[in-house]
């Protein structure tokens, strides 16, 4: 398994801490408001990678947060809680407005085969670790506590840039808010772990603390979740492009201050779904949602695909133009399965000659549109009979998770039954006069109708397709 790190800017083996054991970290959602399909692109990636690795005979220990507090509406410390605002725009409390959008987000997961991870904690469970860990901090001088705040000082964490790649002059484009000047800080780069009363006066989520009422600042939490779940070390931690900084920067200092050591030895990050205008969020255009997808005639799957077909670190432009175009080809190809005949031997030595290029095409960090190569390779395959394809597709399609052999019922109206039973007629007398061409070019034409023949002792039958 070879992937790309953020941490070294190479593509690298993955060799996990514990063997046969992968502990992976996924950032959450805050729920504040639906996920727009620009979120979820980096959820799809992620479980692919789960799956994979999975696949690849790994038993993977996954964990995420579900942000229900603390995250400001820039990421530089600044302005309001995203879940006070939730709570003003709808006029409920924040706690409906949590339990709401989280099901919410978990339903739209559902919509597009993203699984649960086991581990799914809310933020505001953890306090006392969040607590427990700036204390520790504070003892050992990476935090300090000012106007009733508590900071940490990137000034004493070790080459506090590295993930971004850049220097501190010279900070990456596109990705979310740089830091702002707080008078209060000693440096411009420092942020909070504990905001107080002193910043906030009608926050509405807020705790005891040694600092005074208040609540945990967003960085801190999945590092404490993610300790709290799965300990000092992580193999891999993921999101989207637009966490690295200054979230997951954030978070591989104050975790390494409190432990000691290297905490995460890979991060993966998914890039950003486009739309004509630039990247997709919120605040831009139309909100594009997986309910409005579907309310626009889309299946979630049709996203699914459309966004495999696409390397996870390659900027994705969405447009419904091309959702169109992968909606066609998605349609094809699970008519293309549907057609094949499932019973029969199974060819084991195929089976194993493709399911490991597919395997390769996943460990080839983790190329997805190759992936669906070797799917459709299958599907050419003239040398496999249908049993054996269809036996493929399974196994692929569990990592994919694209419901390739899961199929609505078909109904048939009377009139097309007796068309058909007509042309079976007329194919039998063409074989019983041995114009094979003939009975061919029928068949040919039930099938394009989406109706197969199964020829049997008893005579020919037919099925939907």
């Amino acid at each position: 398994m070879k992937i790309y790190n953020t941490l070294s800017k190479q593509i690298e083996e993955f060799v996990p801490k514990e063997e046969g054991v992968v502990r992976m970290y996924t950032c959450g959602p805050t729920v504040y408001h639906f996920a727009h399909i620009g979120n979820l692109r980096s959820y799809i990636f992620e479980d692919i990678l789960e799956k994979g690795l999975e696949m690849l005979g790994y038993k993977v220990l996954r964990a995420m947060n579900i942000t229900d507090v603390g995250h400001l509406t820039s990421d530089a410390d600044t302005g309001e809680d995203k879940m006070l605002k939730g709570a003003r725009r709808e006029n409920k409390t924040v706690y409906e407005i949590a339990d709401f959008y989280t099901n919410a987000f978990f339903n739209d997961m559902e919509d597009l085969n993203i699984r649960k991870p086991v581990i799914v904690e809310k933020a505001s469970d953890h306090i006392s670790t969040y607590i427990k860990m700036i204390e520790k901090m504070i003892d050992d001088g990476y935090a300090y506590l000012s106007n009733g705040n508590v900071y940490f000082d990137v000034s004493k964490a070790k080459d506090y840039y590295r993930l971004l790649g850049k220097n501190q002059e010279d900070l990456m484009v596109g990705v979310r808010d740089t830091v702002e000047e707080d008078v209060f800080k000693k440096n411009p780069a420092d942020f909070v772990l504990w905001f107080t009363l002193s910043k906030f006066q009608d926050q509405v989520m807020k705790w005891n603390s040694p600092w005074g009422v208040g609540y945990p600042g967003w960085h801190i939490e999945c590092s404490g979740i993610s300790y709290e779940t799965l300990g000092e070390y992580l193999d891999i931690h993921c999101g989207g492009v637009d966490n690295i900084f200054p979230h997951h920067t954030n978070e591989i200092a104050q975790s390494e201050a409190y432990f000691g050591h290297k905490w995460c030895n890979y991060w993966c990050h998914g890039a950003h779904l486009n739309d004509q205008s630039g990247k997709m969020s919120k605040s831009s255009g139309e909100f594009l949602t997986v309910s409005l997808l579907k309310e626009k005639g889309y299946s979630p799957l049709d996203y699914r695909y459309f966004c495999l077909n696409s390397h996870y670190r390659n900027p994705l432009v969405f447009s419904y133009e091309s959702l169109d175009i992968a909606k066609q080809a998605f349609t094809k190809l699970k008519s293309k399965v549907r057609a094949l005949l499932k019973e029969g031997e199974i060819f084991e030595e195929h089976v194993l000659s493709y399911m490991n290029e597919f395997k390769d095409a996943f460990s080839n960090d983790i190329n997805t549109s190759l992936m669906l190569t070797v799917l459709y390779d299958v599907l050419k395959d003239s040398t496999l009979n249908d049993a054996t394809k269809y036996y493929l597709v399974e196994k692929m399609d569990a990592i994919l998770s694209l419901n390739l052999t899961v199929f609505e019922d078909v109904s048939i109206p009377s009139s097309l039954e007796d068309k058909i039973l007509k042309k079976i007629d007329e194919r039998n007398i063409a074989k019983k006069n041995k114009d094979f061409l003939k009975a061919d070019t029928i068949r040919d034409e039930l099938l394009e109708m989406r109706v197969r023949l199964i020829d049997t002792r008893e005579g020919t039958k037919y099925e939907l397709i």
